[in-house]
């Protein structure tokens, strides 16, 4: 005997449609302003922020068109639709900020070696305007940070953004104080390697998640556990748990019958109502077999039972 659900669930996530696009408009005027100023006072870490920035705008970007293509509806030739562009968007915009920080560090160890004069004031004004623009933009993406990785992704970027403007400004301040021409580059480098550390992880996530990787939130031991302790299941096999996007986690598995007699249909709502409610996963796939035919699976093993 054998069943199976798919249940696809009618939770749409928030529209964020008008939060991408504000933070779009503002993070572009900001870094015209900011390469404006940091050419004019020749301030590597205005420069350096600008280009974060920069790559901050494609981002948004990339997240904005990932979240689009993810509301296409299915059919005949992408049976899942195109919910795996979030994920995509996330890994290429990982990778171009790992590319722009490479640029950056070398540009400002070659400026340590001759570092020039700039004009403190300047910087910390332009980098203000930063703080505040890169705080009202992640404060934009709050609200969705805990129900999709793509806005929490978004959220945090320009939470951290906000974090590195305040590091430029503290920069502006030391020259000022001591007069440290070199404190530019150092500052630069100091950005490039928090971006790179924060970045790794988006970038190994995503690529994680692009090879089918069980998502970071999900224990799948716990999973297993909870499925084999439903009532009248003997036994679980097959369980597979991936990322469909950014925001819907699917599984499969099979679940043999220590009862034949079991009640199917009875146990396969427990199980989807169960992996909601602990694991939000939404997207499920079970079979339920008799103990005989999970043993002509396992002697098939290989060969796809399904």
């Amino acid at each position: 005997m054998s069943a199976a659900h798919d249940h696809g669930h009618s939770h749409a996530p928030a529209n964020f449609d008008r939060a991408f696009a504000i933070g779009i408009v503002l993070n572009t005027l900001f870094v015209a302003i900011e390469a404006w100023y940091g050419w004019k006072v020749n301030s590597l870490a205005l420069l350096a922020d600008a280009g974060h920035n920069l790559s901050d705008v494609a981002g948004l970007v990339l997240a904005w068109g990932g979240a689009l293509a993810g509301k296409l509806r299915p059919n005949a030739r992408h049976t899942y639709g195109w919910q795996r562009a979030s994920i995509l968007a996330a890994f290429f915009n990982a990778l171009l900020l790992l590319m722009a920080m490479g640029s950056l560090a070398w540009e400002a160890v070659g400026r340590l070696g001759s570092p020039e004069a700039t004009e403190g004031w300047t910087i910390i004004a332009v980098a203000g305007v930063g703080i505040a623009v890169n705080t009202a933009t992640a404060l934009l993406f709050m609200r969705g940070r805990k129900g999709d990785l793509n806005v929490r992704g978004a959220f945090l970027h320009m939470a951290a953004d906000a974090l590195v403007s305040l590091g430029v400004v503290m920069g502006g301040a030391l020259y000022l104080w001591q007069g440290w021409a070199w404190i530019d580059p150092v500052m630069s480098l100091a950005i490039a390697v928090v971006i790179v550390l924060g970045t790794w992880s988006l970038f190994s996530q995503s690529l994680h998640m692009l090879f089918d990787g069980v998502p970071e939130a999900i224990d799948l031991d716990a999973v297993h556990k909870l499925l084999l302790g439903l009532p009248g299941v003997g036994e679980v096999h097959d369980l597979h748990v991936w990322a469909m996007g950014t925001s819907k986690i699917a599984l499969t598995a099979h679940l043999v019958l220590s009862d034949p007699a079991a009640d199917a249909d009875a146990l396969l709502h427990e199980a989807e109502h169960e992996l909601h409610a602990h694991f939000e996963i939404r997207h499920v796939t079970l079979q339920v077999e008799s103990p005989g035919y999970a043993l002509q699976c396992s002697l098939r093993a290989g060969a796809g039972c399904s």
